[in-house]
């Protein structure tokens, strides 16, 4: 009788060990699942964002002697920045 019980409790152990390792091995694939789609929705959305246009233009005439000076302007996707 001692010797069933000892392999019944063995066998439950082993049971419940398994189902446990089953149940750990599937969430964690489950939450790598989701950060595989998270990280992927993220380099997608970066590169529908449309990246920022420089552009440069002169200042208008300047007295002799005086070297011309470069306005810049430029949209970095959060308004317009112009430098003189």
């Amino acid at each position: 009788m001692q010797s069933i019980r000892s392999v019944l409790f063995t066998a439950a152990a082993i049971t419940i060990t398994l189902v446990a390792f089953v149940f750990t091995a599937s969430l964690a694939l489950a939450l790598a699942g989701i950060a595989a789609v998270v990280a992927i929705g993220s380099a997608i959305a970066a590169k529908l964002n449309p990246r920022p246009i420089h552009a440069s233009t002169r200042a208008g005439a300047r007295p002799a002697g005086v070297p011309p000076r470069e306005m810049r302007i430029w949209n970095d996707g959060r308004g317009t920045i112009i430098d003189l």
